[in-house]
């Protein structure tokens, strides 16, 4: 197998997120956009010892469960992934990844695998979108959307996006129609010129507020005032389902392809609007961290809450909390509660929104939690981890292992993360009890996943390493073959232990 060059094969199965496998030539190739069943031609990327990377050129057959997409733009636009293949079977698909991920990182006992739970929406959900401007071709026509697939620099319009809701695409048709008569420039990454950057919007799914950001660069264009005066003029006069709450300009130097905030201006209204969970209010800025599916959040805080269990009278940590959603669901039935997080505007809104939600045993800290773990006075009864997609810093782990609280509920965006982590956890004495998944994002290959870990005690359970010496037992022929779950039985029978469970670290 050579670099460079293009081969055919089938691809037998799709490991989280989106890593589907080839077997070829004693290698196992690893493609993306590609569905279980499908058979493509893909040309080789990348050769390793035994494994290699490939880009899909074309789709020879299709999956036996392949469908029609539903989005006009899915052919060229990559925000998303599953178009192409029945809702029903997505979950089937992100059900089985997860499992096999917690299954490989649990060991020497069984827990609760409680399936997935399927979003409310499956289409319209996403209450947050980042388009960018560019073009779709090199020179070609102003175009404002999402990045084309496979693509850094190419941009598709996608005015009819299915994930969204339909007044995002009014707005982004009205803005791109806008600035394409104004002749205005976009900004070019290579060259760093140019003034449109992105358009931000967001939308509440349960008060139906609209916040809609233009993030440009500071390199004015002549007459900007003017400019983003006309801009607000067009989208206040749109007929949007939502009501428009607030339209802000934010400028924009980074050398990366972020959004990124130095400094904000506000054209109309405020620079905020309110979303509803669960029967609490929350403030939502233009860079707080929300879950972009807000019904689906009620079913994951749902069940993050049903995990925990009885909190009454107990101390709470939320470690990486945002805008403190889960601290403030958690609120009413614990005793208090401490969230900690990294961005100090969202401390900030946390903090503002357990004031308009009366609660009053909320407290949230601004600082890294590997820092700020040292500085709490209060220990925790119980923890609760949501940590970013890379899930938790190992030292911070460690640290939040030696509290030796019983229960600890872990939320992550990426399940492969978690399964790490749990190798940790699960050697400094924790084992997972329950965990399922919650399809947050339909279309795209992400799930979010939740365990309950509960710490090993003494009182009903042991957690033995034991080291075997085989040569010096008195095994017969046959036990000398024993399987690891005779072993144990076997240790359990000549040590007069009655234990529930058992873990053999080494056997020679």
């Amino acid at each position: 197998m050579k670099k460079g060059q293009i081969y055919e094969g089938t691809i037998e199965k799709v490991l989280f997120p989106n890593k589907g496998q080839i077997e070829a030539e004693g290698r196992t190739v690893t493609v993306k956009n590609g569905l279980p069943g499908q058979t493509v031609r893909y040309q080789v990327t990348k050769v390793r010892k035994g494994k290699a990377e490939g880009r899909i050129v074309e789709v020879v057959k299709r999956a036996p469960l392949e469908c029609e997409p539903a989005c006009r733009h899915f052919a060229d636009c990559g925000g998303c992934t599953w178009q192409n293949l029945p809702y029903e079977e997505q979950l089937r698909l992100k059900e089985q990844q997860v499992k096999a991920l917690l299954d490989q990182a649990v060991s020497g006992y069984t827990y609760i695998f409680e399936g997935i739970k399927e979003s409310p929406n499956r289409y319209g959900y996403r209450n947050k979108m980042e388009f960018s401007f560019g073009d779709g071709r090199k020179d070609g026509p102003l175009e404002l959307g999402m990045h084309k697939r496979g693509s850094f620099y190419d941009i598709v319009t996608v005015e009819d996006c299915r994930i969204a809701d339909e007044d995002f695409g009014r707005i982004l048709k009205e803005t791109l129609s806008y600035f394409q008569e104004q002749k205005t420039s976009f900004y070019h990454k290579m060259q760093h010129t140019g003034y449109l950057r992105h358009l931000l919007v967001r939308k509440a799914a349960k008060t139906g507020e609209i916040l809609a950001a233009l993030v440009t660069t500071t390199q004015a264009e002549e007459g900007e005032q003017v400019l983003l005066e006309g801009w607000k003029k067009r989208i206040q006069d749109l007929t949007l389902d939502g009501t428009l709450t607030g339209l802000l300009h934010i400028k924009n130097n980074s050398l990366a392809d972020v959004v990124q905030n130095d400094g904000t201006e506000v054209l109309f209204g405020r620079n905020y609007f309110y979303e509803e969970l669960l029967g609490l209010r929350f403030r939502i800025t233009p860079f707080s961290f929300f879950q972009t599916n807000s019904p689906g959040a009620e079913v994951l805080y749902e069940t993050v809450r049903a995990y925990i269990g009885d909190t009454k009278d107990q101390t709470v940590y939320d470690l990486y909390s945002g805008t403190g959603t889960i601290a403030q669901i958690l609120s009413p039935v614990a005793g208090r509660v401490i969230g900690v997080e990294i961005v100090s505007e969202a401390v900030e809104a946390a903090r503002e929104n357990a004031k308009e939600n009366q609660l009053s045993n909320c407290e949230f800290l601004a600082g890294d939690v590997l820092k700020m773990l040292d500085d709490i006075q209060e220990k925790p009864d119980v923890i609760v981890l949501d940590p970013p997609r890379d899930g938790v810093h190992p030292k911070a782990l460690k640290k939040i292992i030696d509290f030796g609280v019983d229960r600890i509920v872990y939320i992550s965006c990426k399940p492969t993360s978690l399964a790490r982590d749990l190798e940790l956890l699960q050697a400094c004495g924790y084992q997972v009890e329950r965990g399922c998944c919650v399809d947050m994002f339909p279309w795209s290959g992400n799930v979010e996943s939740i365990v309950l870990l509960s710490k090993l005690k003494s009182n009903k359970m042991k957690h033995i390493n034991v080291e075997l010496e085989m040569d010096e037992l008195d095994l017969t022929a046959a036990e000398s073959k024993a399987t690891y779950e005779e072993i144990k039985d076997y240790v359990l029978k000549q040590s007069g232990l009655k234990v529930s469970n058992l873990y053999i670290a080494q056997v020679k």
